[in-house]
């Protein structure tokens, strides 16, 4: 008979979730777990096979983390702004999901999978009488000068504040409208 877990899963992904948090992603460990866990890491395996799953669920926890920071978010600006502000408050978490080159392409990612992408574009499209192609250009040009700044937030390269980022991504939305319009003269 196997032994008795002594932690559930939900404790153990936390536990990585927060050494995610503090010291980022390399810091996770089977020692470390076991040490934020007040035990060996022995524990840990009798509930996961091995570090690979936890670190796999671990990042899952994460994008519920930052799918919460997006939560009720209908339009490309507000969408932007929690990405930025998630890369702010949590730039651990930031890096794990949006600059680990595991990640890089995992559902929910990247932007034409996001599940707000059909709204968004919808309301882009009407808005400001774009075509399809033209709503996804736009799309695809913003979510890059959003993932710029987040990258400079989550970095500690700068520090903005909410307003200097609506400022800056109303800005970027009305210079790439006007060179979008312009493609069709």
């Amino acid at each position: 008979m196997p032994p008795k877990a002594k932690f559930t899963r939900e404790e153990i992904i936390n536990a990585a979730l927060n050494i995610v948090r503090e010291k980022g992603k390399e810091a996770v460990t089977a020692r470390s777990l076991g040490e934020a866990l007040g035990s060996s890491a022995r524990p840990i395996f009798t509930v996961f096979h091995n570090m690979e799953e936890v670190l796999s669920e671990t990042d899952r926890s994460a994008r519920n983390v930052y799918n919460a920071y997006l939560k009720e978010e209908n339009s490309f600006k507000g969408v932007g702004m929690a990405y930025i502000r998630f890369a702010s408050e949590e730039p651990n978490l930031f890096r794990l999901l949006f600059m680990s080159e595991h990640n890089s392409k995992i559902d929910g990612i990247l932007p034409e999978i996001d599940e707000n992408y059909a709204v968004i574009l919808s309301s882009v499209k009407e808005e400001y009488a774009l075509t399809q192609s033209q709503a996804e250009r736009f799309y695809r040009h913003l979510w890059t000068y959003s993932h710029g700044i987040a990258t400079l937030c989550a970095t500690d390269s700068c520090r903005f504040s909410e307003e200097e980022v609506s400022g800056f991504l109303q800005e970027a939305g009305r210079a790439f409208i006007h060179l979008l319009r312009g493609e069709n003269k």
